[in-house]
């Protein structure tokens, strides 16, 4: 199985941005090496205004008005067939508005779907915290824990951001776990336990038809992140890489906050406890290498 490390500049302007710079730079040098004034080579104008209205897409209209009018300008003096001609000149102008205008709103429309899958996101995580009063702020702890784990390890902020609404949602599954089990104070029986354990495949399953979650790995830290480094793990006993990279991020940011937060059966143990009873798992239920990552963001030396 491999790792998802999903890249999706799709998501973030500046690289449209870039796009914009390089293309526009490049049309407008190629052209003034046309000296036959070819206009097959058009092209790189049109590609231009879509890498502006992507990449400005938040930029005010005079500013995408202003911007496209100095593209079309370029390009009127540029290439023969629009010179000396106003009327061809406005042409232009409008249509590559036009597309500027709608390359603009896709991307304003993708990044509405990016907000409203973190919405989503949010209110499945409080829904599960609302059930139980000693695990409220676990899912945001631990949010908080991968994601400093995540840049640590410098992995992209896109890798980052899915690696925090999965960890927002590892154990969303428990919302379909039996109360009476959920906050017993007592010992777990063996047949309660298998029933805890089958939360990850419930919170899979509950999740899957999401399309977004399904194609980035975020479901992969729902169904993996009490898989174990060294197989012992479930719902299936993946071993060592075959566990899913974000998976194996979560399940040490889970393990610690469960250790240091107080549950409805036990007390919370002191950080240092907590600590080494990651480094005791080292190699074990823990990818060695993120251990030793997790660790040095609490080194004070």
């Amino acid at each position: 199985m491999n790792n998802k490390i999903l890249y999706r500049p799709l998501y973030n302007p500046i690289y449209f941005r870039y796009s914009f710079c390089f293309v526009f730079a490049l049309a407008v040098i190629i052209n003034c090496m046309n000296l036959n004034g070819e206009s097959s080579l058009y092209i790189l104008f049109i590609f231009s205004v879509i890498f502006l209205g992507i990449g400005f897409y938040s930029k005010p209209i005079w500013f995408l008005l202003l911007a496209t009018l100095i593209i079309v300008t370029c390009r009127y003096f540029l290439i023969s067939d629009s010179a000396s001609n106003i009327g061809v000149f406005l042409i232009h102008f409008l249509t590559y508005l036009l597309i500027t205008l709608i390359s603009s709103g896709l991307m304003k429309y993708v990044q509405k779907v990016q907000e409203d899958n973190l919405e989503l996101t949010i209110a499945l995580a409080n829904a599960l915290n609302s059930r139980d009063q000693y695990t409220s702020h676990h899912s945001e702890n631990v949010a908080r824990y991968s994601v400093q784990i995540a840049e640590k390890m410098n992995l992209s902020k896109e890798s980052c951001e899915i690696i925090r609404k999965g960890a927002l949602l590892h154990d969303i599954g428990k919302i379909g776990i039996p109360e009476d089990i959920l906050g017993k104070k007592g010992k777990l029986t063996d047949e309660e336990y298998e029933i805890i354990k089958s939360h990850p495949t419930l919170g899979h399953n509950m999740i899957k038809h999401i399309g977004d979650f399904h194609k980035n790995g975020l479901l992969d830290i729902v169904l993996y992140h009490h898989e174990r480094y060294d197989g012992k793990g479930y719902p299936i006993g993946l071993k060592g890489n075959q566990i899913p990279l974000f998976a194996r991020i979560v399940a040490i940011a889970d393990t610690f906050d469960a250790i240091t937060t107080k549950r409805v059966y036990r007390e919370e143990y002191d950080i240092e406890y907590a600590l080494d009873e990651i480094q005791k798992n080292k190699g074990k239920q823990f990818d060695s290498e993120i251990v030793d990552i997790f660790l040095s963001l609490f080194d004070q030396s």
